[in-house]
C-alpha cells in the first residue's frame, strides 16, 4: 500500500480497535466539527465516520488565532467498561511560550455517540492521553510544559491517575520521562501495556523535519522507563543528533532528500487478531526545494513487528518511514467512494465540510436542493466567518461551483476560496463597488496579512460558474457564464505559499478549498450555491513532491 493513507490535513493520528473495527482520530485545531474520526475494518480502506466534537459550545474557539484550538486527540476503547474514551487538548495561547491549555476527556458507548460532556483533566501541558490498565485503574499521560528559565525545554512526560467515578485526576503529578533520544521537543505520549511491560511511545525532535517516533518501557507504570536501544523506531531522518537546546519545532536543516515522506513522527499503534501490528504516524510531503507542505501534516502507516526481547520495530528492520508498506491480511472491506459532486440535496451537510472556529450550521443552510451561506465577518476575522470548506487532499485538484449572489454594497461578497488561515488565502469574490454599478469578479489575496486585489472583471447579472484549478505549484481561478467556456481571472498563484512553512500567522494545519460569503454591513446577505464539485488526483501527487 501507498502512503499517506489519509492525504491532506490529518495530523497527530491516534488509532484503536474495538472487535473487528478500527478507529482513527486526528487533530482539528481551529476547525469545526472537531476531531475527525475515521473507520476501517481492513486497515486499507478508511471512511470519515463521525466527529468527536460537534457542538461548538463544548470548545469555544472564537477569537483564537490559527493553529490554536483542539490538539492531538487520543482515542481508546476500554473493554471492561464498554466505553470509548476521547482525550484531547484545547490550546488557547502560546504567547511568550507559556502554552495555556486545558485538557479534557469524554466518553461514549459507541463511536458515533452519544458522547458525554467533556470532563476537565488538567492544564499542565498538552497531548494528554488516557491509559486503561489491566487492573481497572486509569492514568493520564501528557507533556508537562516547562516555563522555568533554567530547566530544559519543552518539558517532560508526566503521569497522573484518573478516577472514572469522580471523573477527575487524583493524586500527585509525576514526571516520568525526558526522552529516548537527544532530539529534544518530546511530546505526543501514549501508554500501552503488553505482557508485563508498560510501553511509552512518544514523539521527539519537534513536529518538523527532525520528527520521530520513540519507545521506552518499564515494569511499573510510574517508571523508571528504559529507552529502546534503537530509538527512534520510525523517522524521516535516521541518525543521532543532539537538539535538546533548540526547541524550534520545524528544523528544516534535517530535510532528508532521499525520503519521500518528511516530518514522520507522533505515532500510535494497533494490533490485529492475526498477530499483526500497524503504526500510524504523521508525515508531510513538501514542494522542493522550498520545503513547503501545502497539504499539511498527513497520516501514514507502517507495518511493525515485535522482537523476541519485546521491542517494536518496522517490519523491514529499519527505521526510515516508507512510502509503501505491506498491507494487513485482514479481509477487505471497502466503503463507497464519496461522490465527486455534492448537489446539496441531502438533509444535512456532508461530513467532509468544516468551518473555522464555529459550527457550519451557524451560517450554512440546505434548502430546495441548494446551499445558502449567510454572510458574516471578513475572512480575515478570528471571530464569526462564513467559510464552508473541505481539506485539500491533492495538489492536482479542480474545484467548481455554481453561485447566485446579488451584492448591493461594497460590504458584500461571495465566492470560491483557497484558504490556509485568516491571514493567508486567495478569494475569487463577486462584489459591487457601488449601488448601480455592475457586478464584478476579482481575486483577493491575503499574503501574510498583506492584502492585494486583482483588477475587477465585469460579469453578467446571472448565476455564475466559479472554478479553482490547482496543478502542482500553479493555482488559478476562472469563471464561466454557461459552465462550458471558462475565462481566467486574477494571477497565477504559487501553491506552495499556502503552507505551514510560508505562512507566518498559522502552522500545523493544511490548505482548504471552499465557499464563502461576507456581509460586514448587517450579516444578512445570502449566497446560493447549486453544487460543489471536487475532483482530486492524489495518484499524481508524487511527481510534484520529488
Amino acid at each position: 500500500m501507498r502512503n499517506p493513507i489519509l492525504p491532506g490535513f490529518h495530523a497527530d493520528s491516534s488509532i484503536c480497535r474495538k472487535g473487528d473495527d478500527y478507529y482513527l482520530a486526528v487533530s482539528s485545531f481551529e476547525w469545526f466539527p472537531g476531531i475527525p474520526i475515521y473507520h476501517s475494518r481492513d486497515l486499507k480502506h478508511w471512511e470519515l465516520l463521525t466527529h468527536g466534537i460537534t457542538d461548538d459550545r463544548e470548545a469555544d474557539l472564537l477569537k483564537l488565532p490559527s493553529a490554536k484550538g483542539i490538539w492531538a486527540p487520543c482515542l481508546t476503547w476500554c473493554e471492561q467498561e464498554g466505553l470509548f474514551y476521547l482525550t484531547y487538548s484545547v490550546m488557547h495561547s502560546m504567547n511568550a511560550r507559556y502554552f495555556d491549555v486545558d485538557n479534557f476527556v469524554k466518553t461514549a458507548p459507541e463511536i458515533t455517540g452519544p458522547w458525554s460532556e467533556p470532563f476537565y483533566l488538567h492544564s499542565a501541558g498538552f497531548d494528554a492521553s488516557m491509559f486503561h490498565d489491566t487492573d481497572g485503574r486509569k492514568y493520564v499521560v501528557a507533556l508537562d510544559w516547562e516555563t522555568r528559565e533554567t530547566y530544559e525545554k519543552p518539558g517532560a512526560i508526566c503521569l497522573m491517575e484518573y478516577d472514572p467515578r469522580q471523573k477527575k485526576v487524583v493524586g500527585p503529578m509525576k514526571r516520568i520521562y525526558t526522552g529516548g533520544t537527544d532530539r529534544g521537543c518530546i511530546e505526543g505520549p501514549h501508554l500501552t501495556k503488553r505482557g508485563d511491560w508498560y510501553y511509552l511511545m512518544c514523539a521527539e525532535g519537534g513536529t518538523g523535519y527532525a520528527h520521530a517516533v520513540t519507545m521506552a518501557r518499564s515494569a511499573s507504570v510510574w517508571g523508571p522507563y528504559e529507552p529502546d536501544p534503537q530509538n527512534p523506531i520510525v523517522t524521516s531522518v535516521p541518525g543521532d543528533f543532539n537538539e535538546r537546546q533548540d526547541w524550534d519545532h520545524l528544523k528544516p536543516r534535517y530535510f532528508n532528500a532521499v525520503s519521500y515522506l518528511q516530518k514522520s513522527g507522533h505515532g500510535s499503534y494497533v494490533d490485529t487478531p492475526l498477530g499483526e501490528t500497524y503504526l500510524v504516524h504523521l508525515c508531510a510531503r513538501p514542494f522542493r526545494p522550498e520545503l513547503r507542505c501545502t497539504l499539511g501534516r498527513e497520516t501514514a502507516m507502517q507495518k511493525m513487528t515485535w522482537t523476541g526481547d519485546g521491542w517494536l520495530r518496522m517490519a523491514d528492520g529499519g527505521n526510515l518511514a516508507r512510502a509503501e508498506f505491506e498491507p494487513s491480511r485482514l479481509p477487505e472491506v471497502c466503503w463507497p467512494e464519496p461522490p465527486v459532486q455534492d448537489d446539496f440535496d441531502g438533509p444535512a451537510l456532508a461530513r467532509c465540510y468544516y468551518a473555522p472556529r464555529w459550527a457550519p450550521e451557524r451560517f450554512a443552510t440546505l434548502a430546495d436542493g441548494a446551499l445558502y451561506l449567510r454572510g458574516q465577518e471578513s475572512l480575515c476575522s478570528l471571530n464569526k466567518t462564513s467559510l464552508l470548506a473541505r481539506k485539500l487532499t491533492s495538489v492536482e485538484t479542480t474545484v467548481t461551483t455554481r453561485m447566485q449572489f446579488c451584492p448591493t454594497s461594497f460590504h458584500h461578497s461571495a465566492g470560491l476560496v483557497l484558504y490556509y488561515d485568516n491571514m493567508d488565502y486567495a478569494y475569487l469574490e463577486l462584489y459591487r463597488e457601488e449601488e448601480g454599478c455592475p457586478a464584478m469578479l476579482r481575486v483577493r489575496r491575503l499574503q501574510n496579512g498583506v492584502r492585494t486585489e486583482s483588477a475587477g472583471v465585469v460579469v453578467p447579472e446571472q448565476p455564475l460558474y466559479l472554478r479553482l484549478t490547482v496543478l502542482g505549484r500553479s493555482t488559478q481561478f476562472s469563471w464561466s457564464a454557461d459552465g462550458q467556456e471558462y475565462r481566467l481571472v486574477g494571477p497565477v498563484l504559487d501553491t506552495s505559499e499556502f503552507s505551514d512553512e510560508y505562512c507566518q500567522y498559522g502552522e500545523f494545519t493544511g490548505a482548504f478549498v471552499g465557499l464563502a460569503c461576507e456581509d460586514s454591513l448587517l450579516h444578512q446577505a445570502s449566497a446560493k450555491f447549486d453544487f460543489f464539485r471536487y475532483e482530486a488526483h492524489p495518484e499524481n501527487d508524487e511527481a510534484y513532491f520529488l
